[in-house]
């Protein structure tokens, strides 16, 4: 089935800005020249460029021509998506180099988040994810027990240990996010290619079943010249019943 001649204009400018001859801050071509390079209609082009414009990509519209953002990528977090499949989404190379799966007793923090006995035996993952093999994150995982095992006849730096344990019918329904910044330790600095001492975004994460039993515990510690993070919302609406919260992680 033939690619949409939308998809394939987006596609390009993606590949443009992804390889910086699109850099942050320049202007798009306008729709006439888009236009006329692709042999598309003009609905067809402004399909494309609210691609671009959901993903992250650009920003500009309603009379102001669309510029590529400073941050390039996002990741709605209510969506749950995993790292890999939140890389390949937006056409990027995801990668991750393992570099312990364990089997051990739970720590205060991960107890305490998962409501199990210190000590409880659990599986604790620590990975460096990179995209386009550039490391970009440190993830920690610990998973309770019963769901942890299940890694241990899987290869993580295969895929995705959340495609994983899904396949296995695990239910990894929501999650709870928390967000702060810390200083990158000797361990950390060395994974991540920076030096000791610097700032470390990290997102915290309890995931749950939809019968809200704690599965996993994670850890994630970004590098702040390649992730930051945004919140954007809007006024409720007239009713007062609706209101939107999104929250995106922006990687430069």
């Amino acid at each position: 089935m033939a690619t949409p001649l939308h998809a394939r204009v987006s596609a390009e400018l993606r590949e443009r800005i992804h390889r910086g001859a699109l850099p942050p801050g320049a202007s798009l071509p306008s729709e006439a020249r888009l236009c006329a390079e692709f042999g598309a209609s003009r609905g067809t082009v402004r399909t494309a460029l609210a691609t671009l414009r959901q993903e992250g990509l650009i920003a500009g519209g309603q009379g102001r021509p669309p510029v590529v953002r400073d941050t390039a990528l996002g990741q709605p977090f209510e969506s749950l998506l995993s790292f890999t499949a939140w890389a390949e989404r937006i056409g990027r190379t995801p990668g991750q180099r393992t570099v312990e799966v364990a089997r051990r007793g739970a720590g205060a923090v991960a107890a305490a988040a998962l409501g199990i006995g210190a000590g409880t035996l659990v599986v604790e993952v620590l990975r460096v994810r990179s995209l386009d093999g550039e490391p970009v994150m440190l993830e920690r995982a610990t998973f309770v027990e019963p769901v942890g095992r299940l890694l241990f006849d899987f290869d993580p730096d295969a895929s995705s240990i959340y495609a994983h344990l899904a396949r296995q019918g695990v239910d990894l329904h929501s999650a709870r996010h928390t967000i702060d910044a810390l200083t990158a330790d000797p361990h950390d600095a060395t994974l991540l290619d920076i030096a000791p001492g610097a700032p470390l975004l990290r997102e915290r994460r309890r995931t749950s079943t939809a019968a809200g039993e704690p599965v996993e515990y994670g850890d994630d510690r970004y590098r702040p010249d390649k992730v930051t993070f945004t919140i954007d919302n809007a006024h409720p609406a007239a009713s007062g019943i609706a209101h939107d919260l999104r929250v995106r992680k922006l990687a430069q």
